[in-house]
């Protein structure tokens, strides 16, 4: 079983800008032990034969089709509502300075 050092601990609670005393140390050194171990004995169950899972529940893609819906509207007409134009186009005032 591979076993985690107070180097390798402290090296990713710097990657993850932790910082932790002696205590904490010997904490986390404890848990990471704990979840390697767990992997490890996950790593030896025997999955001969099985076929990946990427969704659980069997539902199929319940997404519609694209539809072209005509609404027979001309630009002009659309513009009509709009409180300024300009070039046959919806003014507005600036969004980015």
């Amino acid at each position: 079983m591979a076993k985690l050092t107070d180097q390798s601990i402290l090296h990713l609670a710097r990657l993850s800008r932790i910082k932790l005393d002696k205590n904490e140390l010997e904490q986390f050194k404890d848990e990471f032990n704990k979840i390697v171990a767990y992997i490890e004995q996950l790593s030896s169950v025997d999955i001969e034969g099985l076929e990946p899972t990427s969704q659980v529940t069997g539902l199929l893609n319940v997404t519609r089709e694209d539809e072209i819906i005509e609404y027979n509207e001309q630009p002009k007409d659309l513009l009509e509502n709009a409180p300024d134009q300009l070039d046959g186009q919806f003014k507005v005032k600036r969004v980015l300075g």
